[in-house]
């Protein structure tokens, strides 16, 4: 009989040691391992992608840390159940010592005035914070809440990371799916890790669901195949690599296409990336940048129709926002291109590393003080407002002479 607990649920790690990813965070002399190390509890902020291990982080934080452990979802909870878990936390502290960590998943989902409730038993100390959310806490977390807690900003999961979860839940035969007789292949548990885009939680409930379907041909040998996990996944079978080159020769492919003027090539390659679960926003990155390297001055709209692009694929996210790439890719490419900034300032850039150490021509700087004025800083500078028609002046070095970068 299978657990009717989730698996992702079951195996989910209980310490640091089994934690697989964020080792920015987690691993030797970082933060949240030297507050483990030290018993320091602090409120803390994660910021990151959907099953990066928000959730486990702070169960381990409580664990290592002998604390109460209260968790509140926002999105289904109000003051009500924060005044209920503060109250709890008021009499372990005052009754037992105890201290309580407060977990508040999608602590973006609350309103001002529900965070405002927070604050005084945070500043109290209370109830030590730890709030998960997907969204920037610049924007989505009052201020007041954010100065008094530290952003921990976990990194969605490499498909490698997401390989050795799926292998451990697949050997565990007590939380896990090891006392069933399961085959799956190496190039099937890729396609799997592939196909979660960096969420570890859906890469386990797709593999639990794959594995319920396959249990009920043939319990003697539950042999997980392609076709299973395309299933289970809900996705079209879109061969795409996200670990490396494959990856590249697909970003590579819808540059050449705009850059090319090819707008019906540039759809068919943002589709190819975008189906296979490509970050809409990695690709949105990628347009701004080609919109002045590949555009520049030809068609300055371009960075104004990119940046939106960006702001707006941001806001709704996939699949939504698929659409909003394909006007920014299709405007790409079907805009004139020209590539002068970007050789422009390659020009530039090697100038300026080759003559660091020449100083600034005294006209051209500013003379705030009497001191400055006297070494002659801003002599002989003219400014141009005041003259009619163009004036003589030089701008470079003297060394440097006159330079053309951009013409």
């Amino acid at each position: 009989m299978v657990n009717q607990t989730p698996l992702a649920d079951r195996i989910r790690p209980k310490n640091l040691e089994s934690f697989v990813g964020q080792s920015h965070l987690v691993g030797k002399g970082k933060l949240i391992r030297t507050l483990i190390d030290n018993n320091e509890l602090s409120s803390l902020l994660f910021w990151g992608p959907p099953g990066t291990g928000k959730t486990t982080l702070a169960h381990i934080i409580s664990q290592k840390m002998d604390c109460a452990f209260v968790v509140l979802s926002a999105v289904n909870t109000g003051k009500a159940a924060l005044r209920k878990a503060v109250e709890e936390a008021r009499v372990l502290l005052s009754e037992k010592n105890q201290r309580t960590l407060l977990f508040v998943d999608e602590i973006h989902r609350w309103s001002k005035a529900q965070q405002d409730a927070l604050l005084p038993y945070v500043e109290k100390g209370v109830v030590t914070l730890i709030g998960a959310t997907t969204e920037n806490p610049s924007f989505e977390i009052i201020r007041a809440l954010l100065s008094r807690s530290r952003v921990c900003v976990l990194q969605a999961l490499t498909t490698d990371d997401i390989v050795l979860v799926l292998r451990r839940a697949l050997i565990d035969k007590d939380d896990g799916l090891g006392k069933w007789p399961v085959v799956i292949e190496d190039d099937v548990l890729i396609q799997l890790a592939s196909l979660s885009g960096g969420d570890a939680r859906q890469a386990l409930n797709g593999l639990e669901l794959a594995f319920q379907t396959c249990s009920k041909k043939n319990k003697k040998r539950i042999h997980i195949q392609s076709d299973d996990i395309l299933q289970a996944m809900q996705r079209t079978h879109v061969v795409f690599d996200k670990r490396g080159e494959e990856f590249y020769n697909a970003i590579s492919a819808l540059h050449k296409s705009m850059r090319g003027s090819d707008a019906d090539a540039s759809l068919y390659w943002l589709a190819r990336m975008l189906e296979g679960g490509a970050d809409p926003l990695y690709i949105a990155r990628r347009l701004v940048r080609f919109s002045s390297e590949d555009i520049g001055m030809a068609n300055g709209e371009a960075l104004i129709q990119a940046n939106a692009a960006y702001d707006a694929c941001h806001k709704i996210g996939m699949p939504e926002c698929n659409v909003i790439l394909a006007q920014a890719v299709v405007y790409c490419a079907k805009s004139k291109k020209s590539n002068a900034l970007y050789i422009g300032y390659k020009k530039a850039a090697a100038d300026a590393r080759d003559t660091s150490h020449i100083g600034v021509p005294l006209h051209l700087r500013n003379a705030p003080t009497g001191l400055m004025k006297n070494l002659g800083y801003g002599k002989g500078y003219k400014y141009n407002p005041d003259f009619k028609g163009s004036v003589t002046q030089t701008y470079f070095p003297d060394e440097l002479g006159q330079r053309v970068y951009f013409s």
